[in-house]
């Protein structure tokens, strides 16, 4: 059974303008959310959809899950009290390089106010699934061999560290994925990892890498409808896989350079 997965990153009045056209208002998130259980969806983790997904669990019906990408600081002043008023189970996947207090550790270039480590414990007290999106929000597609290890080791390890239990998913920083990113996280010890894909989730796809449906700042709530329910996915999401195709044909190509001219 095909299910919806979605991707957020900003919750927030007025995001940085890096981050805005991927952001959400909270009027419009807590509207978002008040209709998943007018519509009758049961959210479930990330990790819970994976499993559900391969067959290792049952999942209920209309199920769903929510994402939120790099670990923003409004997603704990803003998306965590609607999710706990609501009781909807989330997943946070932490880029660990950018958190406000990242110390010796901080890495990338964050493009707004991230939060803390104390923030994301918190998050995790209150049911949040915590999951890792890469150190420095790297291409990781891009990297040679070691920078990609350490890329997806070090952030598992720091938010272990921290969090004192196994961290299992990852999302893809940027959505990219290739067959040698994903043996790298199976080696890392992952279990279920995402992308972005604008499609709905299907086990008959494999469902170790799965599809997300972005959620921005210009998805009114009739069309937060039509993506939740599968309806229009292809037409609504039309321009989004037209500029994913292209630019893995030109990542494609400028790893092959950069591979042919690192062996000269």
């Amino acid at each position: 059974m095909a299910a919806p997965i979605l991707m957020y990153h900003s919750v927030a009045h007025e995001p940085p303008g890096a981050a805005r056209a991927l952001s959400v208002s909270p009027p419009m998130f807590a509207a978002q959310l008040e209709r998943l259980c007018e519509l009758g969806f049961t959210a479930v983790t990330f990790s819970q959809m994976a499993a559900g997904l391969r067959g290792r669990r049952t999942l209920p019906g209309r199920a769903i899950a929510l994402t939120f990408d790099d670990g923003y600081a409004d997603f704990h002043t803003e998306a965590l009290p609607v999710l706990n008023r609501l009781g909807i189970p989330a997943t946070l996947f932490v880029t660990t390089g950018w958190l406000r207090d990242a110390g010796p550790h901080a890495a990338g270039h964050p493009l707004g106010e991230m939060l803390a480590w104390t923030q994301v414990i918190e998050a995790a007290a209150c049911g949040v699934e915590i999951g890792a999106h890469g150190h420095s929000h790297a291409q990781l597609d891009q990297l040679p061999a070691a920078g990609l290890r350490r890329e997806v080791t070090t952030c598992r390890a720091l938010l272990e560290d921290r969090l004192g239990r196994a961290i299992t998913t990852f999302a893809c920083p940027y959505g990219y994925s290739n067959a040698k990113v994903r043996r790298e996280l199976w080696a890392a010890g992952y279990t279920a990892a995402c992308v972005v894909g604008n499609r709905m989730a299907d086990p008959s796809e494999g469902p170790d890498v799965v599809p997300r449906l972005t959620i921005r700042r210009s998805t009114s709530l009739k069309r937060f409808e039509r993506i939740i329910s599968g309806q229009w996915l292809a037409l609504t999401f039309l321009g989004d896989r037209t500029l994913t195709k292209s630019w893995a044909l030109v990542r494609r190509s400028r790893f092959t350079v950069n591979g042919v001219l690192g062996r000269v």
